[in-house]
């Protein structure tokens, strides 16, 4: 589930433990600090033990992935979509974070067509023919959480929709590979994530945005998909956070579907498709591994 990008502005230094023999990280997290760059707190380095318990949290919601993937298609409602997700969800051990989370009444969002994310699940929305539709999961495994999303298309789709659903996978892949190595910042994926959509005609929304996650459901640093290289937090090993670039095939321009009274949904301005995929990774010394599929 996507982080709405906050205006607050996020300050944190990074400190020696007492009496500690500094480490190569601690070296060149200090390093970049001393020129001016983001870096995390202590805090928003998971331990082993809270890595291992977000990993299994990771192997369950790509299970229910695969589950939805097995059984969604053209004339089943969202509403059976989140039936899908929370019932594997349970019945294997996890708690469907979404649920309940600030009023969010379901167990996923399912974002048909020109949803841009946070869709909500009902049974009067019955997929068609053609449509495009993210389903999002976050799941809790024993206090610990992992989030992902894929795209579906409902049959065949037309050429454009086709085009704007690989192009988000291939942003979400460029993404990743910025991270094949420790020690780059947020700025640096946002940067090559939004010149390849741009590139390719499409526009990225910069309202919503990844963000860390594993002992909360939404945690430091915001992972912004548009930016500069060299600014933004700095990701180092022990991180844990999402990248889901979410591109539009029109403008980046975003709204609040006036008829859901719970403030969830977001919509493209100008009514046309958008597309997002998502991965919960951990920052290693050899780059990111890739904790859901």
């Amino acid at each position: 589930m996507n982080q709405k990008k906050s205006k607050k502005k996020i300050k944190s230094r990074w400190k020696l433990l007492p009496g500690v023999e500094p480490t190569e990280m601690d070296l060149k997290i200090l390093e970049a600090q001393e020129k001016g760059i983001l870096v995390p707190t202590r805090k928003l380095i998971k331990t082993p033990q809270q890595i291992e318990g977000i990993r299994k949290a990771g192997v369950l919601n790509t299970d229910v992935l695969d589950y939805v993937s097995e059984h969604i298609r053209e004339g089943m409602s969202t509403l059976e979509i989140d039936k899908l997700v929370h019932d594997f969800t349970v019945e294997h051990g996890g708690t469907p974070a979404p649920l309940n989370y600030f009023g969010f009444p379901k167990s996923c969002c399912t974002s048909v067509n020109d949803v841009v994310c946070h869709g909500i699940p009902c049974d009067w929305e019955i997929l068609e023919e053609g449509d495009i539709v993210n389903v999002d999961v976050t799941t809790i495994v024993d206090g610990y959480y992992a989030d992902a999303s894929r795209m579906f298309v409902i049959g065949k789709t037309d050429a454009e929709n086709q085009k704007l659903v690989d192009v988000a996978w291939e942003c979400l892949k460029i993404g990743e590979k910025v991270c094949s190595e420790p020690y780059v910042c947020v700025g640096d994926l946002g940067s090559a994530i939004s010149k390849h959509a741009h590139k390719n005609g499409f526009s990225v929304v910069r309202e919503y945005c990844g963000h860390g996650v594993g002992v909360e459901f939404h945690e430091d640093p915001e992972v912004e998909h548009v930016g500069k290289p060299g600014t933004g937090m700095l990701l180092v090993p022990g991180m844990t956070f999402t990248i889901e670039p979410m591109i539009n095939m029109g403008d980046p321009d975003i709204c609040e579907d006036e008829e859901d009274e719970t403030g969830w949904i977001v919509l493209t301005e100008d009514g046309l498709p958008s597309a997002q995929w998502e991965h919960t990774y951990l920052m290693t010394e050899n780059g990111v591994e890739i904790i859901t599929h």
